[in-house]
């Protein structure tokens, strides 16, 4: 198998939204943030028609409403925001993955980088995210691949390189 895969892109909107996404989703307790979401809503609800403790269901409706923009603002406002706002989004990619490393070329880089450089991978449907950092990442849209053959051997090549492949089924 060929060991050297040639990715050339640009990023689509919908690429890096969807990539934030699963990072967000990476790093949340998304099941657990909705249930305590709207299992204060309801005790706000209840404690707000009780004449004593009003205040209760005063703060819990608070802090329901809060987790809420919280969680719309990072799946739905956030991404697209992200995106618009950062020129390096509208740049043609050129990347190279081979054993040595990554060559990547865009309009304002040419650089050479180690697969050391990147710690871990979140796979979903759409994206490969590699981080480099706790919070920085490449996204490298599926769509790009050329064929399923390039695909696993890019996949063989993270496998190989990075330390660790979370995958998400969506």
């Amino acid at each position: 198998m060929n060991s050297t895969v040639d990715l050339s892109f640009r990023y689509l909107q919908s690429d890096y939204a969807r990539a934030l996404r699963a990072h967000f989703a990476s790093r949340m307790r998304l099941p657990l943030d909705i249930v305590v979401t709207i299992v204060l809503a309801v005790a706000g609800i209840y404690f707000w028609s009780s004449p004593g403790d009003h205040w209760l269901g005063v703060v819990c409706a608070a802090v329901s409403a809060a987790l809420t923009l919280v969680l719309v603002a990072a799946f739905l406002v956030i991404p697209p925001l992200v995106f618009r706002s950062n020129p390096k989004f509208r740049d043609d990619y050129s990347l190279t993955f081979s054993q040595e490393g990554i060559h990547f070329r865009t309009a304002h880089i040419d650089s050479k980088l180690q697969w050391s450089l990147y710690s871990r991978t979140v796979v979903d449907a759409y994206s490969y995210v590699l981080y480099y950092g706790s919070r920085d990442f490449t996204v490298i849209p599926k769509r790009v691949f050329q064929s399923a053959e390039q695909q696993q051997a890019f996949e063989q090549l993270l496998t190989q390189h990075v330390p660790e492949t979370v995958r998400r089924v969506k």
